[in-house]
């Protein structure tokens, strides 16, 4: 049985991208506290795997998995796109009328600003956890408080939805990474044509460099989908490209690395994986 590390509480939004990428296997799930305790978890036990959030089509980039990820030397062997969908949470039998206070993660309150501004008797509290802020309401019997989680979590910890879908925008979407340590990576991997992969540099100093190695991977029809520039830190105006590029020929792809890794520096391959489908 594969144990899959996330982020947070179980019934947080990861578990459910676990169980969703994982859906015809049994799993356990193993509960950190931070994305730094995650990958420190896999980095001490190598036979576990790790889903890590990566980016959010409305809060855009989780800039301090990318680094994680880089330095941890974790390889991505997967990836899921989840829709996110909010709700608003009580001890049952309360009513909206009755509540004072909304916790959640910063995040998800953001998302949900349009329905939490029409109920302004709220306070909005930030936490660090949709589903902790669940488990936290049934766990000390709180009344007059609401959670903003997802209805799995709610349903988890027996928690009565007031309201579900309250998240603004309804393209709301998660994209979630699936890492291991390389060893285990390439065992999963073995066998597995990939379409898509994920790649670290930096440049040098030097005029127009960022768009020959551009030109170089579109010549060889690599498609770019997501660049991420992050500062180096310790020296001043460099950076760190993080790209994402899909492919159908393989060997194409390699033949552009190989011609790309002459113009670059640090150049890293985070992992070579299958692409995700979007839900409708």
């Amino acid at each position: 049985m594969k144990t899959i590390a996330i982020q947070g509480v179980s019934g947080a939004y990861h578990e459910i991208a676990a169980r969703q990428f994982f859906k015809n296997e049994d799993i356990n799930i193993l509960e950190c506290n931070t994305f730094p305790d995650l990958f420190n978890a896999l980095v001490k036990d190598p036979t576990l795997l790790g889903i890590v959030a990566i980016e959010n089509t409305i809060a855009g980039s989780l800039l301090q998995n990318h680094t994680l990820l880089r330095e941890s030397g974790c390889q991505i062997v997967g990836e899921h796109k989840l829709r996110i969908q909010h709700s608003i949470a009580v001890l049952p039998g309360q009513k909206i009328e009755e509540i004072e206070e909304v916790h959640s993660q910063p995040i998800a309150l953001m998302q949900c600003e349009e329905f939490l501004s029409k109920h302004k008797h709220i306070k909005i509290i930030e936490s660090v956890d949709t589903a902790l802020s669940a488990k936290e309401i049934i766990d000390n019997k709180i009344t007059k408080r609401a959670a903003i989680c997802s209805a799995f979590a709610a349903e988890k910890y027996g928690l009565e939805v007031l309201a579900q879908g309250i998240e603004t925008n309804k393209r709301n979407f998660t994209r979630f990474l699936i890492i291991a340590t390389p060893p285990l990576a390439q065992t999963i991997m073995n066998g597995v044509q990939p379409n898509k992969s994920s790649l670290v540099f930096s440049l040098p100093h030097e005029e127009g460099c960022l768009a020959k190695v551009l030109s170089v991977l579109s010549f060889y029809h690599n498609n770019l989908t997501k660049i991420q520039s992050l500062p180096i830190i310790g020296e001043e105006w460099r950076y760190q490209f993080y790209i994402n590029l899909t492919f159908s020929d393989y060997t194409r792809y390699k033949q552009s690395l190989d011609a790309i890794i002459p113009l670059t520096k640090d150049f890293q391959i985070l992992g070579e994986y299958m692409e995700a489908q979007t839900p409708k």
